[in-house]
């Protein structure tokens, strides 16, 4: 089973690839490190909402978006 900061990385990494974004373009528009957006989107941080939401403006997706396909269990 993966951890929910896994699954949240992931999910963030989908949406950008599927946008077409580079790390280090996201990275830059939502005012973060490239190496840091990199340790959220492969799981290794307790990233905080707000930070996920930032992230989501980013991409121009919703919170919900981000966290709405994250299983109930962690």
């Amino acid at each position: 089973m993966e951890k929910i900061n896994k699954q949240v990385g992931k999910q963030i990494h989908v949406l950008r690839q599927r946008q077409g974004i580079s790390q280090e373009e996201l990275a830059d528009i939502c005012g973060l490190h490239r190496s840091h957006l990199g340790q959220i989107e492969r799981g290794e941080l307790n990233v905080t909402v707000v930070t996920v939401q930032r992230i989501g403006r980013g991409l121009g997706v919703s919170l919900n978006q981000i966290l709405g396909s994250i299983g109930g269990k962690a």
